[in-house]
C-alpha cells in the first residue's frame, strides 16, 4: 500500500518522528483499516486484537503484533523518552476456530472456542500527542497498543461472571486498584462477540492462538519507566511485568 501514513508509522516505531495531530484530519474508517493492514503486513504476523464498543460510536478494532505478546512475568524495554500506560484487562485466547457469525448457536460455540486470561496491555504510541489525540488517529496507531502480557489461561472459565471484576493493580509500589471494577462495555464476553461478528477478514481475521483484549479495568494511568506492574483478577490469577528503559 502506497500511503505516506504507513511509512510514517513504521518510521516512528524505529525512533523516527511521531505523527502530528494533523495526520488525523479527514481520516476515513476505510483508510484507517487499510493502514492497519499495511503496517501489520510489515510487522506481523498478527497475534490478536484489541477491541472496544463505545456506546455512541462504531466498534474500535486494532491488531496486536505477535512479537508484542509476552507471557508473565515479562521484562520489556521501552524508550527513556516516553511515558507509557498500563491497563489490567480480561483477555480471551482462541483455542478453536470461531463460529460463523450467523450461526444460530453463535454465543455458545464461541464460549467453547476460547479460554480466559488476565492480561496487561502496555500502552505506547507512535503519535506526538497520544493523550490528546482523537479517536480516528488513535485507531490508526493500532489504538496505542505497545504490548500485551498474558497470565495463566483458564479453560473452564464459563462459570465466571465477566460482567464485573474483583481486581488488584500495583504500579511501582503504588496500589491503583484493589476491589470491584467495572468492565468496559459491561460484559467482556459480549465485547468479544461484537469483535467476532465485525472483524471479518481484517488483518487475516480471528485465528486459533490469537488473543483478544477487551478494555481496561483501571482506566489509563500514564507512568514514567522504569517501574514494575503486578496485577490480579479474581477467579483467574496474576500477571506481572517489569518495564526497563533503553
Amino acid at each position: 500500500m502506497n500511503d505516506p501514513l504507513v511509512a510514517q508509522l513504521l518510521a516512528a516505531r524505529e525512533g523516527g518522528a511521531k505523527l502530528p495531530a494533523t495526520a488525523g484530519e479527514d481520516l476515513t474508517r476505510a483508510r484507517i483499516f487499510a493502514v492497519q493492514e499495511a503496517v501489520a503486513a510489515r510487522l506481523g504476523p498478527v497475534g490478536g486484537f484489541k477491541v472496544a464498543c463505545p456506546a455512541d460510536a462504531p466498534i474500535v478494532i486494532a491488531p496486536i503484533m505477535a512479537c508484542d505478546v509476552y507471557q508473565t512475568p515479562a521484562e520489556i524495554t521501552v524508550s527513556v523518552r516516553e511515558d507509557v500506560g498500563v491497563e489490567l484487562e480480561y483477555a480471551f485466547r482462541l483455542i478453536a476456530s470461531p463460529p460463523d457469525r450467523d450461526a444460530t448457536d453463535f454465543e455458545a460455540r464461541l464460549r467453547a472456542s476460547v479460554e480466559l486470561l488476565p492480561a496487561f496491555e502496555l500502552v505506547q504510541s507512535r503519535l506526538a500527542d497520544p493523550k490528546g489525540a482523537g479517536a480516528a488517529l488513535k485507531m490508526l496507531d493500532n489504538q496505542l497498543n505497545g504490548a500485551v502480557v498474558l497470565g495463566e489461561a483458564r479453560r473452564d472459565w464459563q462459570g465466571l461472571d465477566v460482567t464485573h471484576a474483583e481486581a488488584r493493580l500495583v504500579l511501582g509500589g503504588e496500589t491503583l486498584l484493589d476491589g470491584a471494577s467495572p468492565v468496559p462495555g459491561g460484559d467482556a464476553f459480549a465485547t468479544l462477540c461484537a469483535l467476532t461478528r465485525a472483524l471479518g477478514d481484517h488483518c487475516g481475521g480471528l485465528q486459533v492462538g490469537q488473543v483478544v483484549i477487551t478494555g481496561s479495568l483501571n482506566g489509563l494511568p500514564w507512568i514514567t519507566p522504569p517501574t514494575t506492574a503486578q496485577g490480579r483478577i479474581a477467579g483467574l490469577g496474576d500477571v506481572a511485568m517489569t518495564l526497563k528503559t533503553a
